[in-house]
């Protein structure tokens, strides 16, 4: 078997496998759809409502891509002051610590009252919630420098600069991408909750506006489908971030190279 049959094929068999028992119990014991709908009736809820729910995933998409880009651009420049200084990092580490154990569903309402874009306190939620793993990973990735190499660059009296740019910066990478595939995710996850405090405030926007009014309403199939449309999107920005990666890794690092062989 080869490897890129292993790699998507195994999956993708999986899930026609869950899929068709879902489909087979679903069918057998006659459950009510407003109870749990079968994947034939998400499938057709899905073409039936597209139009709104197509409407609703590209705004969460939305959301959570500007969150993520501001996560990776604030993440990488909190980094890059950390790796200056010792002191920087102990005076500011724990801060960026605080932001990843305070909860979200904590604090999104009184971002949502205090910013007046609901659009931008959105993606602020968001934010917060993906930019620890990108700060964390970055920082580390920077001090993992060979010694051998520090000591090779410092031989030739290269400047901070060019240690940075040269050095750092390049043995960073894996790091970093092993930190914006975890931020992807949990970017999506900040959107989400923070859409959920919004719609609960009466604000229609995204996919969990759509599932807080299906479950109100009781129309399961579309609660099911917009939950399908939250984990596909999630499967996609996984992949691409994987992709990223691959792309900027795969002629040099070790971790690519040996995915390719």
């Amino acid at each position: 078997m080869s490897r890129a049959t292993l790699r998507y094929g195994a999956p993708f068999l999986v899930g026609l496998v869950v899929l068709a028992l879902w489909q087979a119990l679903v069918t057998a014991y006659d459950v009510p759809s407003y109870l749990v709908p079968s994947p034939a009736l998400i499938g057709r809820t899905l073409i039936t409502d597209w139009p709104l729910l197509s409407r609703s995933l590209a705004f969460t998409l939305e959301i959570t891509l500007l969150a993520l880009a501001g996560a990776v651009a604030l993440g990488v420049a909190l980094a890059f002051v950390f790796v200056q200084s010792r002191v920087v990092e102990a005076s500011l580490f724990p801060y960026a610590v605080l932001l990843q154990v305070t909860p979200i569903v904590a604090i999104a309402p009184l971002i949502i009252i205090w910013v007046a874009d609901t659009r931008a306190a959105l993606v602020l939620c968001a934010t917060i919630v993906a930019i620890f793993p990108i700060i964390s990973n970055s920082t580390l990735g920077l001090r993992s420098v060979d010694p051998g190499l520090l000591d090779l660059f410092r031989l030739h009296r290269a400047s901070r600069w060019q240690t940075l740019l040269r050095l750092r910066i390049p043995s960073a990478l894996p790091y970093f991408f092993a930190g914006l595939r975890v931020s992807a995710g949990l970017a999506l996850i900040g959107a989400v909750v923070a859409e959920f405090v919004a719609g609960t405030g009466g604000t229609a926007s995204g996919l969990a506006y759509q599932i807080l009014l299906s479950g109100l309403q009781l129309n399961v199939p579309r609660l099911f489908a917009a939950l399908f449309l939250i984990a596909l999107a999630g499967i996609v920005l996984s992949t691409l971030t994987a992709w990223a990666a691959k792309l900027a890794l795969r002629h040099w690092h070790e971790s690519e190279v040996a995915a390719d062989e």
